[in-house]
């Protein structure tokens, strides 16, 4: 069984078993070092009251100093271990949730974006947090029970009733808050779907006066969200506030019953005291439990999401390195669609590509262009049929491998924070700056990236909001040249370029073909295909045709013809 399928969570928190023994060996400790504040305190009472010996009382008081100074450095040295559990949690499991969340947007599973990140987050700060003591405390608690049993029966019985009644509190609050803390959980990330969507498409929604029904929409997610973590946060505080309650009536009670028991003699009146103090103790994990509920129900249901993110993307296996691609693409019987869709989109599609080739795929909208782009990518994996780089499948290649013999302009344009050298050069940890220029000047945006206030070094914030469309575009083509990669897919690359614009593209197309590469471009607009050798024709998803672009062309259009021929012979007919 792989990891995957154990849970990598699980896993993960397998690792940290060392760190969380070590934190219950100090547990250990530390609550058999509590009972000496209560046997002190029976001592005083007991022994140096009532014999007035002052050494006694100094040897006394200097031991349980050193024993609680003790207790003091193992408390310090458990809080450290579990900061450490959650920091080495977080570390283990950080790159593969991130690398899970990316891969699932790819799916498009419709799931709120970053909010495993978050999930993290919310696992890693319950770990460094005051929360898990309370698990390991607990065992304790028959312990000091037992102690308060040894004084005397009755106090016990005392103690241990407001034990039980504490934890069913305890118990009582899982149950009642369960509910209300999920549905709180849904709709928030609903109201967070929104205003990301929102927010990618702020545009669009000032331009039409859209805010207000978005606005209403959130508002209204917002509302419930908060709803349902009122009504959650209401029955945790009405527990919470009568676990207090209780906890003040059994200090009273046990104080009471043994004075009562101090008058008769049956006990001393350190006795007394220091059941008093040991009960405190003994409830203090359930006291400590009910305190942190919120937030051991918060990383419960994280640590879950985390675990069926992870389970749904599995990690990408390890693949054997392949030697770079020499130029040979084979696409084969293939049919596809969207990750998570049940229809194919694309079917029936076959063709090669040697090396030096340029392929124009043109059709009408929804004919599967785009699709197809991002399966030759690799970007979806196809149902049925392969694409083939020299001979291997794209999922024999490692991603990072492949990457590098891909370069991929998508219709949407997404640039990153950073400047335009890093967004060029892919975010490489070491760009090569000969390599950044030269893809710049094959996308032919060199010159205008020198006039921007610092060139290469210019910053452009999130998305390249600081670009026109034109730009992003063009620098979009840069990062999918650099490093001159085998395979190059452009998605209507001149979507939003001007007359300098598509020369530059033409140009580019001629540069990967006369170097060796292949180039392939989806397109609705004829000056993109002016460069390509072949065209392949698609329409409902199916190839009509593919061979060299003047053969296409001549087939598409006498279809055309005979079509409007038949449509013409129709409606004459009709009219007759």
């Amino acid at each position: 069984m792989t990891i995957s399928s154990q849970s990598e969570v699980r896993a993960a928190f397998d690792r940290c078993r060392g760190n969380l023994v070590m934190t219950g060996v100090f547990s250990f400790f530390i609550n058999l070092l509590m009972l000496s504040g209560p046997l002190y305190m029976m001592q005083v009472y007991d022994r140096v009251l009532t014999s007035r010996s002052v050494s006694t009382l100094v040897a006394l008081s200097v031991l349980v100093a050193v024993l609680l100074l003790f207790m003091g450095a193992l408390e310090l040295i458990r809080s450290r271990l579990l900061v450490r559990v959650g920091a080495r949690i977080d570390a283990q499991l950080g790159s593969r949730v991130f690398d899970a969340v990316v891969q699932r947007r790819l799916w498009r599973s419709g799931q709120a974006g970053t909010q495993p990140l978050g999930d993290l987050k919310t696992l890693r700060e319950f770990l460094s947090g005051q929360g898990p003591l309370a698990f390991f405390d607990a065992p304790w608690v028959p312990v000091y029970l037992g102690v308060i049993y040894l004084l005397h029966p009755l106090l016990f019985l005392v103690s241990a009733g407001g034990a039980l009644i504490l934890f069913a509190i305890a118990l009582m609050g899982e149950i009642l808050t369960r509910k209300p803390m999920a549905a709180a959980s849904h709709q928030s990330f609903a109201a967070t779907a929104v205003a990301e969507a929102g927010q990618q498409s702020a545009e669009a929604v000032r331009a039409m006066g859209m805010l207000p029904g978005l606005r209403r929409r959130w508002l209204d997610r917002h509302a419930r969200a908060l709803g349902h973590q009122r009504a959650a946060s209401d029955r945790a505080g009405t527990l919470s506030a009568g676990s207090k309650t209780l906890r003040l009536i059994l200090q009273s009670a046990i104080l009471g019953a043994g004075a009562a028991l101090a008058i008769e003699q049956i006990i001393s009146a350190g006795a007394m005291i220091a059941a008093s103090i040991i009960m405190g103790r003994a409830l203090a994990p359930v006291d400590q439990a009910i305190g942190n509920w919120r937030g051991f129900i918060g990383a419960r249901a994280a640590y879950r999401r985390l675990h069926a993110l992870l389970d749904q993307v599995p990690a990408a296996p390890t693949r054997l390195a392949l030697p770079p691609a020499q130029g040979h693409l084979a696409v084969q019987n293939l049919v596809a669609g969207p990750p998570e869709a049940t229809r194919a989109v694309v079917s029936g599609i076959a063709f090669e590509l040697a090396a030096g080739s340029a392929l124009g795929v043109i059709g009408p909208s929804a004919s599967g262009k785009s699709t197809l782009a991002r399966l030759l990518t690799g970007v979806w994996q196809p149902q049925i049929g392969t694409v083939r780089l020299d001979g291997a499948a794209l999922d024999q290649w490692d991603n990072q491998a492949l990457g590098r013999q891909i370069g991929y302009l998508p219709q949407d344009v997404e640039l990153f924070a950073g400047t335009v050298g890093d967004n060029i050069a892919r975010l490489a940890d070491d760009p090569d700056p000969e390599a950044i220029v030269a893809a710049a000047r094959s996308a032919g945006v060199h010159d205008m990236i020198l006039r921007l206030p610092d060139g290469y070094n210019s910053q452009i914030g999130d998305g390249g909001g600081h670009l026109s469309g034109g730009q992003r575009q063009r620098l979009g083509l840069a990062r999918a040249l650099y490093g001159d990669p085998t395979l190059v897919v452009l998605d209507e690359p001149n979507a939003n370029l001007d007359a300098e614009g598509d020369a530059a593209l033409t140009q580019a197309i001629h540069a990967i073909k006369d170097r060796g590469g292949i180039v392939i471009v989806m397109t609705h607009r004829p000056s993109a295909i002016e460069a390509v050798d072949l065209l392949l024709l698609l329409d409902g998803g199916r190839q009509q045709a593919f061979g060299p672009k003047a053969e296409v062309l001549a087939a598409t259009t006498q279809n055309a013809a005979a079509l409007d021929g038949r449509i013409t012979q129709l409606q004459q007919r009709h009219a007759s």
